[in-house]
């Protein structure tokens, strides 16, 4: 894989500014495809869930998908768009080796939901709006794995694998339009919306939303203009971006990448690329090709979609609160200040945070607790591990019975880490793994006077001072107990047997 040339993100924003284009696509989770009855359902055995309308055989005809049709419409009311009163779909001619019918039923000049806005909000509360071109409803592609090359890619693969089940699923296209003006915050700016759209699809219930497993998925276009120019500049698409992090990784690369061809005086190829998360690059796919190389014509074997106002309008009130509303009634139930809550925002964890208080509300769990496990452990380690806090696999449930043990007195804050770390590592739930590492807080007094005794007879100038009224100088012998316990002497209760075995008041 040759190495572009790239500037400094610096540099590139000192002589151009970025132009912005997003293609989101979403896998809708009815329970069947988008024009055929087999199942949609992710994870099963390859092409088992696929019928004659997905494998394109002769003579079949498509059906189109009401709860689709209805998840498609809830997505752009959402989007603040407009709901075409007819819509239809078109075939997109261009050849795809996991699509056996070798077109795409998609819409083309007849979106069911256009012209449409997301207010965004970044990470310091800056509010960007992005103008929504069109919302589309087609047809996924199926799954080629590659096999004998490096790192699962079709560059020097002995050969491929096809899976159909993918085939047919439903998917809403989400186009947005030129977005000028975000300057140097075009990269997070990028991750902002992509994560405002998949939490909307998400609150809506119309998509399982992982983008670990492509149900949410991004092409991200970017072109660079000099300063004070008008005319944009020839665009690149970065191709099906399947986590928050690489879609800011992904346009900020993009962006060094352009104004280093720009400065070498080479033209800017119009072109798909391909993302590599492993070197956080980008590598070319194929020339970029206009809406007449895919000869779109409409869809001879489909009616036209017709949606009345009267359904409309009853979808509509079926719509969840907007996120920016819950939002905005989480920060004043919990107590947060505004900082506090932006951080748990931008963290990515206010969903889990509403999960784990919920799952321990029967003991009493409170937000400023959930919100210590999640910002001061799971966010630290996510970090470090250079993932999202949702990858690490920490569910609501074991954080609840984590904090619970320390509630309990069973085990303090130090150890709470280790059983942490372990719950991490896969080793079961909190505690299983208390009991497995023998972490239980020793509270029984004969073995803490054991260790009392030990540490006062190990530094009896520290009892003298105590006794002569320095009682500040305990600390010193409560350590020398922390320590001969391996950290799992109750602190409180070793104080007080201390006081109490040199006869003075606390």
């Amino acid at each position: 894989m040759s190495v572009d040339t790239i500037l400094s993100f610096e540099e590139a924003m000192e002589k151009y500014d970025p132009v912005l284009g997003f293609e989101v696509h979403v896998e809708l989770n009815t329970r069947t495809k988008m024009f055929s009855s087999a199942p949609n359902v992710f994870g099963d055995d390859p092409n088992t869930n696929v019928n004659e309308v997905d494998l394109g055989m002769p003579g079949v005809l498509p059906v189109v998908n009401k709860a689709a049709v209805e998840s498609s419409i809830k997505i752009g009311l959402a989007l603040n768009c407009k709901i075409a009163e007819s819509c239809r779909f078109a075939r997109k001619n261009y050849f795809y080796p996991d699509t056996p019918k070798n077109f795409q039923t998609s819409q083309y000049d007849e979106p069911i939901a256009y012209d449409g806005w997301l207010d965004v909000e970044l990470e310091d509360g800056t509010v960007f709006r992005v103008e929504i071109e069109r919302a589309h409803m087609e047809e996924d592609a199926g799954k080629l794995t590659h096999l004998g090359g490096q790192a699962g890619r079709i560059q020097g693969a002995d050969y491929s694998l096809v899976d159909y089940n993918r085939a047919g699923v439903p998917l809403v296209e989400i186009v947005t339009k030129p977005i000028e003006g975000a300057g140097s915050r075009a990269p997070e700016l990028a991750k902002a919306y992509v994560a405002a759209v998949r939490e909307i699809v998400k609150n809506l219930g119309v998509s399982e939303a992982r983008m670990e497993r492509g149900n949410v998925r991004c092409d991200a276009n970017v072109s660079l203009r000099p300063h004070g120019q008008e005319r944009f500049g020839i665009r690149s698409e970065t191709k099906n971006v399947n986590s928050l992090r690489a879609v800011e990784h992904a346009v900020r690369y993009e962006i060094q990448r352009h104004a280093a061809v720009l400065e070498s005086g080479v033209p800017v190829t119009q072109e798909t690329r391909h993302w590599h998360e492993d070197t956080r690059s980008t590598t070319a796919g194929r020339e970029k090709s206009d809406a007449d190389d895919y000869r779109y014509f409409p869809e001879p074997d489909l009616v036209p979609v017709v949606a009345s106002r009267e359904w409309v309008e009853e979808l509509r009130a079926t719509l969840p609160e907007p996120p920016a509303e819950r939002r905005k009634r989480l920060k004043e139930a919990w107590g947060y200040s505004d900082l506090e809550f932006r951080d748990v925002v931008n963290a990515g964890v206010m969903d889990s945070i509403e999960e784990t208080i919920a799952a321990g509300a029967a003991v009493g769990l409170t937000a400023d607790a959930a919100r210590k496990w999640w910002m001061g452990e799971i966010v630290g380690r996510a970090k470090a591990a250079d993932v999202d806090p949702a990858d690490l696999g920490v569910t609501p449930q074991a954080i609840v019975e984590l904090n619970q043990l320390v509630v309990d007195g069973k085990i303090n804050n130090k150890m709470a880490s280790q059983v942490l770390d372990g719950v991490l590592a896969g080793e079961g739930a909190p505690a299983e793994i208390v009991e497995k590492r023998g972490l239980a807080m020793v509270s029984d007094d004969g073995p803490l006077l054991e260790a009392i005794d030990a540490a006062l007879a190990a530094q009896p100038d520290v009892a003298d001072k105590i006794r002569g009224g320095k009682v500040q100088a305990i600390g010193a012998i409560v350590g020398g107990v922390m320590k001969a316990t391996r950290g799992q002497a109750d602190a409180g209760r070793v104080r007080e047997l201390i006081l109490e075995k040199l006869g003075v008041q606390g």
